[in-house]
């Protein structure tokens, strides 16, 4: 890693460190406010979709597993189905 940062071409200049955007020139500042909705809203995205890939290997092998995995697996989506309960009740899924 020494190696590569010592041998690497570093040659800054303004139109280099400035903001690029499909091609347009930036306009004004980069920061902007965006409401905290759409993150909590991403975020319960990103954990239904990640807790659902679980579901699909266990599914795969249901027959093997037994009646402890099933009660196992109503558990797991009986915690999911709470939380999503939760997110409902407090609103964050309304997306206006």
């Amino acid at each position: 890693m020494a190696a590569a940062w010592f041998l690497r071409p570093h040659d800054p200049y303004p139109e280099k460190l400035t903001t690029y955007e499909c091609g347009i020139d930036p306009v004004g500042e980069g920061w902007s406010q965006s409401q905290v909705r759409y993150y909590i809203f991403g975020f319960l995205f990103v954990i239904f979709d990640v807790e659902s890939v679980f579901l699909f290997p266990w599914a795969t092998v249901f027959e093997d597993l037994g009646y402890i995995a099933v009660v196992e697996m109503g558990i797991f989506i009986g915690i999911l189905a709470l939380g999503l309960l939760y997110a409902w009740r407090k609103g964050v899924l309304k997306w206006a």
